[in-house]
Formats: C-alpha cells, structure tokens, sequence
C-alpha cells in the first residue's frame, strides 16, 4: 500500500505522477478526492502480504474480528449495519438521458439528476476518513473480455473484499496503461441511513456511485454492478454476453471434458451444482465435476464460431445458512482458511456458526454464544444466530475442485446452456430446447416457486429472464433481442436445456435426490449434446426416456422417473396463461421471436 496525501493530490506533485502514471485515472481521483474530502488516499497494491495487513488494520479498528487461527487460519469476522444486510433493489437505479434505454423491469433516473443527488451526498462524505484507491481487472489477465476498473472507497471490508473477489492492484494498472477505458467507481459507506442509501448505475459513462452501504453487491462495485449490469450493456453493444451463470466443467470416462453454463434463480442449487461431487459409483469410472465460476460468465464467440466462456471473478461471494459438509462439502473446505465470513455467530472457541452447518444448535460452553449483530444468543431467544443472508467471501484458490483453465485468458468452450428452476408440479426434471430461439423462450420465461417463509404463500411463480431480471443493465427487450442474435454468430450454438430438481409426488415429497446424483441428468444433457443419446419429441422439447437415465442405485424407478417427467397438457395451459405477466410487463419490449416461439408452444397444445 502507498499512502498519498491530500496535499500532494491537489498539488499533482510529481510523486503523485510517479505513482500514477496514467493521466486519465489521475485526473479522475483527484477530482472526485476533491469533492470527497477524505484525510488521506492509501493506494493498494494487491497480494497477500497487503491482504494481511489490512486485517490486521481492521482488526485494530473493530473492521474484523480474528478468528480461531488454528480452526480456521486466515478467517475473520465481520459485522455490517443490522439494515444494511442484502442488495438493495429499491436503491438500485440505471441511469441516462432516455427511460427508454432502461425497459420496464429497472428503477430508472436522470443521469443528470442522479449526479446532482449524489454529489451532495459524497460532498465531503470522507473527512475523517481514508479514501482506498483499488485499481481491479474483472477476467483472467489478458483475456479479450477482461475490463479495467477501479474503485474509491472509504471502506476497509471493502478494500480487503476486493482484493479476494477480483484481480486486484499493480497488476491491473499494468493492464490499464495510459487509457481513458476503466470503469470509474465511486463508494462510500456514508451515515448507512436507508433514506440515503443509492446504488446508481451509469452504462454510458462506465460508471457506478454507490452511496449509503457497505454490503456485498451494494459496495463490491466489481460484483454485480460492474460484472452484471454494465457488463451487459457493453456485451450488447459490443457483441458478446455477461449473464448470471456458474462454468462448470464435466469429466467423462473416457477423458473427454465438456464445460456447462447454467442460469438458476436464489433457492434453486446454483452453487451446489458449481461444485457438484458425483456419487462414488460415478467418481470409480472416472466422472469428475470442476469449478470455473460460481455466479457470472462472461461470453463471446470466437472465430471459429463457438461459444466461448470466462469467470471475470476471481473468489466466491456465497450465502451461508444451510451450507454444511451434507449439503456441500467443497464449499465447506474452500471456506476452511483465508476467509472473511460476514454476519455469522461467534462461538466461545472462536470459531464461527450458522443455521444449517451442523444438525443440532452448538450448545453454549463457557461463554454464551454472540449472534451476528453482537448479542449473546441461545436456541430460546427464538431469532436467528446468523443473518438469513450471511456471506462468506473467499479466494477461488480455495476450491479443491477449481478447474485449471478457470484463469485461462482464452475462456472455455461452452457445450450447453442449462435454465432452471423451483418448480413443484407442471415442469418435468429435465428436457431440452428444440432450438436456440425456442430456448432463448425456455430461458426468458424462467420461473422459480416462492416459499412461504419468503411470501406467505406457496407455489407462487415469480418469473425471472434467465435468472438476470434485477442484473440487466439496460432495456429487457433489447436484452432478448441480443440473445436471439447471438445466435447470427456461432456455426454450432450449445444446447439449451431446461432442469427442476425440486418436482414433488403426489405425497409432496422430491422425487429427484439432487446434488451429486444431478451428475446422472448431466450425462444425459452431455450425451445429447455431443449426438449420443436417445430423445424423444414432447410438447416441451426433447426428453429421454426412463431408460436413457441411469437410476442404478436409486430408490427412484423407471415408472417414477416417467413420472416426474410426464407433461400434463391442461397443467401446461395454465403455465402459458401464468406467464401473461411477464408478456404484459414487456409490452411493446418482446421481441417479435419470442411471440413466435409462445405461438408454437400454443398450436402443439
């Protein structure tokens, strides 16, 4: 880390030019530490011995608290806000001149209005503070998706989270050069009030103003808003595709490995399946499942006209209430050292807890127990020991199962493309698209079943365009457009399929075991994609037949299996009606193949 003082900022003194080179940038961070007022600017440099020292700085400032070293090496604590604990769509805005350019499905604002707002906010926001300058690439270094961007926090949690969830420091000024093109993101945690809380989006300017929060994708500037919502509105200008997929990569017995990227909404098995362990029964013949990212893929097509993917990540970002060595067993060592976990209970023994790692509430020893915001706890306070939405925040080093090619600047071929959801009746286990257009379909009109402990009501479908609805940074129609016309570039497209590993009986029971055994569903899918298996035509798309699925081992049968793949044509009618309300929000925004393809659905029934 190199600390600069305001004095040699406003003065551009020539040791501010030594460590700033890049005129464009320099000009940039001068102008808005001038409006910010902080004490000083602390430029980080990345790498693990600064990794360190910002722990220990945040230690000393009550940022983290340090875990059991020996349980957990390298973890810390962290604390937010009790109401800053989530993304907050409501203060999520894309802003620009024309509300036209943002669709029906984004909170829109003025870009002229939006800087004005947030220039009184920021207005001298950091005295007292320091301002940390974290130049990043999002995407492996050289890659031709890769982008620049840096950000201006006054956040420790901030600075240190960076430096795990991107390519942070030196390296990425390197990247930048003497260029004008980074994206120019500004932070800062502010007073934390919810009135004054914006995460405001400018596409035409690479830019990003978050004010008011320093939580997960409110604050990680890299994350969602810059690898999501800009991402995807220069993905359609410039011909390529940022989209809220995991790149997984499959190993087959006979040593060939095809990488899947799969689009799910929150609750439906995104991570599980990122670092999916097959049975022993598969892993014995030499099945092997790796990890190339967790949450985004960034996709273009290449010159010999495949679809090619990267990971512009470079750590995981995962919620973990319900994460267990059961549920998840590589997550649980990725997150075993050098980890920040945020909003978890705190055991007596310094190590950390939340509902759903182990059976049974940890019974309190000689110390009580101290929930996520800091309170002693038992099982008879009846509330939460960790927030619903804790995090852990961790390298992607980390992963026992990080696929080799996932720093690969060239990316990864990409075989097929999976959409899925939490569906209890109506969409059978698995089926493929006939088409790329009719998957484009398939995907758009994505729906995921609420809970009740999320909506008071069960079995309410919440449509969601390839799992990306709160993430597209421009209009929806114009996003599906550019779906169908990706399709214009690549001589062999993946296939598209559909997955619902959560299809109940008639007792309201899972009739698919899920995680690992998801590896049988994936053969299949591998198999059809390279033309070496079975299907047959439904009204959906193409199936296999009980037959074609390997069950050896499984309680489940071939007349169960048929079961749960079984079309029920009256059940399909009142899908396509559900789905009016996607189709009447895009009035006017769908494109005429969408239309089409609802049209064909129809006429099969």
């Amino acid at each position: 880390m190199i600390t600069i003082e305001m004095s040699e900022v406003r003065d551009n003194s020539s040791r501010l030019r030594e460590i700033i080179t890049n005129t464009h940038l320099r000009a940039w961070i001068g102008k808005m530490a001038a409006m910010c007022q902080p004490d000083r600017l602390v430029l980080c440099q990345g790498g693990a011995a600064e990794r360190r020292e910002l722990f220990a700085m945040g230690v000393s400032q009550g940022v983290f608290i340090p875990l059991n070293q020996e349980k957990l090496p390298g973890c810390y604590l962290h604390r937010s806000n009790p109401n800053d604990v989530a993304r907050s769509e409501a203060s999520t805005y894309i802003c620009t001149p024309l509300q036209a350019m943002v669709g029906p499905t984004n909170n829109w604002m003025d870009s002229k209005v939006a800087y004005i707002r947030l220039q009184e906010l920021f207005g001298d926001c950091m005295k007292g503070r320091t301002m940390y300058v974290l130049p990043f690439v999002m995407g492996p270094i050289g890659s031709r998706l890769s982008r620049v961007g840096v950000q201006l926090t006054d956040s420790l949690y901030v600075a240190a989270s960076m430096d795990i969830m991107t390519r942070m420091g030196d390296r990425a000024l390197h990247v930048l050069g003497e260029s004008a093109e980074f994206a120019r993101c500004l932070h800062s945690v502010g007073d934390c009030d919810p009135r004054r809380r914006y995460i405001c989006h400018f596409p035409l300017d690479n830019a990003v103003w978050s004010f008011g929060s320093g939580y997960g994708g409110n604050a990680l500037l890299g994350k969602k808003c810059m690898g999501l919502r800009l991402a995807s509105f220069q993905g359609f200008q410039q011909g390529w595709m940022a989209e809220h997929m995991l790149i997984s990569g499959i190993r087959e017995p006979d040593g060939n490995k095809s990488y899947v990227t799969a689009a799910f909404p929150s609750a439906c098995g995104k991570t599980n399946f990122a670092m999916l362990i097959p049975p022993e029964s598969y892993r014995k013949k030499g099945w092997q499942v790796t990890t190339v990212g967790d949450d985004i893929a960034w996709m273009w097509v290449d010159d010999t006209g495949k679809l090619r993917a990267i990971n512009p990540e470079s750590g995981y970002f995962g919620v973990l209430p319900g994460t267990s060595e059961t549920t998840n067993p590589i997550a649980m060592r990725t997150i075993s050292h050098d980890t920040i976990y945020t909003n978890v209970a705190l055991l007596p023994d310094g190590d950390v807890w939340w509902e759903g790692k182990t059976a049974y509430s940890p019974a309190p020893a000689t110390a009580p127990i101290v929930d996520w915001q800091g309170n002693p706890w038992t099982p008879e306070t009846g509330r939460p020991a960790a927030h619903p939405n804790s995090r852990f925040t961790s390298p992607m080093q980390n992963n026992p199962i990080l696929d080799p090619a996932a720093d690969d600047p060239q990316g990864v071929p990409v075989t097929a493309i999976i959409f899925g959801g939490r569906r209890a009746s109506t969409i059978p286990i698995v089926y493929q698209a006939f088409n790329w257009s009719y998957g484009v379909y398939v995907g758009a009109s994505l729906g995921s079943e609420t809970t009740a402990a999320a909506t008071g009501r069960v079995g309410v479908v919440r449509r969601d365009p390839m799992a990306m609805l709160p993430f597209i940074g421009y209009n929806i129609g114009d996003y599906l457009v550019h779906w169908f016309r990706m399709r214009a570039k690549m001589a062999d497209p993946p296939r598209i399929y559909h997955v619902n590993w959560f299809r109940r009986d008639e007792h309201g029971k899972f009739i698919w075991p899920g995680f690992g055994e998801n590896i049988r569903i994936l053969e299949w899918i591998l198999k059809r994609s390279h033309g070496k298996a079975y299907a047959v035509e439904t009204l959906l798309g193409w199936m296999p037949r009980p037959d074609d699925i390997n069950l050896d081992g499984l309680e489940l049968d071939t007349q169960a299996f048929a079961a749960a793949q079984r079309v029920d044509a009256e059940a399909l009618k009142a899908e396509l009606l559900a789905e009016e309300e996607l189709f009447l929000k895009l009035a006017g925004e769908l494109p005429k193949e969408m239309i089409f393809m609802r049209e064909l659905l129809i006429s099969r029934l």
